[in-house]
């Protein structure tokens, strides 16, 4: 699926694809073992912190090192690098917390980066990643793990996994796979603007 396709979905269509726990760690295996050496701490990295925070692809690749407070395992997010859904409310300053793998996937990588940037993310021709190589990353990634997501027509092909799947599956794992979270929990985890855009998205994955 297009990732602008997927997109639509802020607006609140229902969510088309999404992915279980262990695929995600499918993928993540698949980026580390067939990524350049170089390149893979980035990548698992990236698509670690996208499945945990639930982070658009635009956000993702606005973070810099600074907004990251390993120590207290929180990700800072100013407003200015928030796009905010479903108006044009402004956004605000966010702390997210990272979950534990998160944190050690972070350290690690930036422990051994091999380029210095203050952008979390560099990429090999400049110092910040662009949103269509994040696209690339995840898309290789499905593709090499051969990861057929869930899709609300049946199974799906790796081809319809993009990095706004990553950020469905957020709410997915929060319903499915996390004791006691909520709708509600779900809107200030993917810092939707009103509950109603969460309802319209994910309503089908909470389980009756």
């Amino acid at each position: 699926m297009p990732e602008s396709t997927n997109s639509q979905t802020e607006q609140g269509a229902k969510a088309q694809v999404w992915l279980k726990p262990e695929q995600v760690e499918d993928i993540r295996d698949a980026t580390t073992r067939e990524s350049a050496d170089y390149l893979a701490g980035r990548n698992d990295s990236l698509i670690a912190l996208l499945y945990d925070t639930g982070l658009r692809v635009g956000e993702g690749v606005s973070v810099d090192v600074e907004m990251l407070d390993l120590d207290d395992g929180v990700l800072r997010l100013p407003a200015e690098v928030q796009k905010d859904y479903p108006n044009d409310n402004t956004p605000q300053y966010t702390e997210i917390e990272l979950a534990s793998d998160t944190v050690r996937t972070l350290r690690q990588y930036l422990n051994t980066r091999w380029r210095e940037s203050p952008a979390l993310f560099p990429s090999r021709q400049s110092d910040r990643m662009t949103t269509e190589s994040v696209r690339n990353v995840v898309s290789e990634a499905a593709e090499a793990a051969e990861v057929r997501p869930y899709t609300v027509r049946g199974r799906g092909e790796p081809s319809e996994i993009g990095p706004h799947t990553l950020r469905h599956s957020v709410a997915y794992r929060m319903l499915n796979r996390e004791e006691g979270n909520t709708l509600y929990d779900v809107t200030k985890r993917l810092r939707h603007a009103t509950i109603v855009t969460t309802e319209r998205t994910y309503s089908h994955f909470d389980r009756v």
